[in-house]
């Protein structure tokens, strides 16, 4: 990594965003899309999914825990793989992939088949996901330049989470099939301009070799660990078999920290653990996304199941958090660089939270411009702020050969985050399930489950809170050229 000099500050003319740095944070925003749409545009099509190819329930819920269990559980193995075999080369195989599993499942006839191509799809997107997010931090200086980047990146991935009901339910209205073939021709697309925009990146040399205990066991423990939540609620938290993969997940864990701390070229190297900063971006990605999968969980049960309405009426209900993110994209960058990514993560905690907490108000008449859109506004704005910060803040300051090892762990504390509080949300609605199921009796035992939403809200804030005392004014400093030549003129950053 290139050492910063302080400097006075050069005028923002320095900063040139030429034609072909667009076309790359165009495709690599384009797969960020994709693996982020796919995390909830299957949640609005399952019922048309389960009547078409006569699945039960169990069965059902692996269209969408075969994704994140493929997802959550490379994702460590996917980062590694993108410092070693390459970024580009990683990414555009990956995205073949994808674009192939998609078109998989949109056309397969048996359920197994379908989660098949989900899971495919899933291991993919462990792979797409590092090695994009790496890209970007060795493509772009650090500072200002990446910064924007980021934002824009970061903002494509929250728009695909916001946005993906919004898909689904139009796409189902025809049928569910086109929920699964929308990202293969993207995909492609992408794919093919990649291939001619994306930087040549050179294999990484002499740090080691692979790790291969160590992706062995990074593996299998995210992999368990990602299991056991899914299955948890229709197992039960304290089963037997819920404890003992719990149990087992931790012991794999532990052998792979005792691995790490031994290797010579380890799959995480754990020294990076002991910045502030690096571990409050990592659980707050963990907290962040937990309390949002949560909520767009809840929130679409209450829309469906408790006020009756159609797919299409839910996702537009969901409009205007995903608009708001959507239009952010390209200003949220220049924010960062005035206030810096600790301000930001905590404003947008606080708006999450006070989201949340005003949709206790629903009740089974709702205004929806008194009750609803202030919620979808405070939580549009608040994943418009965090998500890039958080971004920003965990890839600032690292080497570039473990930028692929640091966005692979983000994105594992993004996946695991989901999966895990998404079931204890579940688990919690589950336990307070009423008898007799008239719509006030429903809605009543959703309460506790957005109470936990926002009690992890605001423990995501309370988390980024030290952040602040760890401010310092910033200063300016060059960076050495990008790896992308027309990014190559010095340009003024802050720290």
């Amino acid at each position: 990594m290139t050492s910063p000099l302080t400097v006075s500050a050069a005028p923002p003319a320095a900063v040139r965003w030429t034609p072909r740095l667009w076309g790359t944070l165009l495709v690599l925003c384009a797969a960020m899309f994709l693996d982020a749409l796919d995390v909830s545009m299957v949640g609005v099509a399952l019922p048309s999914i389960a009547s078409d190819l006569h699945l039960s329930t169990s069965t059902l819920q692996w269209v969408v825990s075969g994704y994140i269990l493929g997802y959550g559980g490379l994702l460590l193995l996917g980062g590694r793989a993108a410092d070693l075999l390459g970024r580009r080369q990683v990414f555009l195989v990956a995205l073949g992939v994808f674009a192939f599993a998609s078109l998989l499942g949109g056309i397969v006839d048996s359920g197994p088949l379908l989660i098949a191509s989900r899971f495919v799809k899933g291991l993919s997107a462990a792979f797409t996901a590092p090695a994009g997010l790496s890209i970007i931090t060795t493509t772009f200086p650090e500072g200002p330049l990446r910064n924007r980047a980021l934002s824009i990146y970061t903002t494509c991935g929250a728009t695909g989470y916001s946005m993906g009901l919004v898909f689904s339910g139009l796409l189902t209205e025809a049928s569910w099939r086109f929920t699964m073939l929308l990202p293969a021709p993207v995909a492609l697309l992408a794919l093919l301009v990649g291939m001619r925009l994306l930087p040549r990146t050179e294999r990484e040399r002499g740090r080691g070799g692979y790790d291969v205990p160590g992706a062995v066991l990074g593996t299998a423990s995210m992999l368990l660990l990602v299991f056991t939540v899914v299955q948890a609620p229709e197992a039960g938290w304290a089963s037997a078999r819920t404890v003992l993969s719990f149990l087992g997940a931790a012991a794999l864990l532990a052998v792979f920290v005792a691995v790490e701390r031994r290797s010579a070229s380890p799959l995480v190297r754990l020294g990076v653990l002991r910045s502030g900063p690096q571990v409050r971006a990592q659980l707050g990605a963990l907290t962040f996304i937990g309390s949002y999968m949560g909520f767009q969980f809840l929130v679409t049960l209450y829309m469906q199941q408790v006020l009756g309405w159609s797919a299409l009426h839910t996702a537009l209900a969901f409009l205007p958090a995903g608009a708001l993110v959507a239009l952010s994209a390209t200003k949220v960058g220049a924010v960062i660089d005035r206030f810096g990514t600790a301000r930001l993560i905590v404003l947008g905690f606080v708006m999450l939270a006070a989201g949340y907490v005003l949709f206790l108000r629903i009740d089974l008449h709702p205004v929806y411009a008194a009750v609803i859109l202030p919620t979808m506004l405070l939580v549009g704005a608040g994943f418009a702020l965090t998500f890039p910060s958080l971004n920003v803040q965990a890839t600032n300051g690292v080497d570039e050969h473990e930028q692929g090892m640091v966005s692979g762990l983000l994105n594992t504390s993004v996946q695991v985050g989901g999966a895990v509080f998404l079931a204890v949300v579940t688990a919690v609605i589950t336990a307070h399930a009423p008898e007799k199921a008239t719509p006030q009796a429903v809605l009543d035992s959703y309460r506790p489950g957005l109470v936990v939403v926002a009690v992890i809200a605001v423990a995501g804030l309370l988390l980024s809170l030290p952040g602040l005392r760890r401010s310092r004014p910033a200063r300016s400093v060059v960076v050495a050229r990008s790896a992308v030549k027309e990014a190559a003129e010095p340009v003024a950053l802050r720290d």
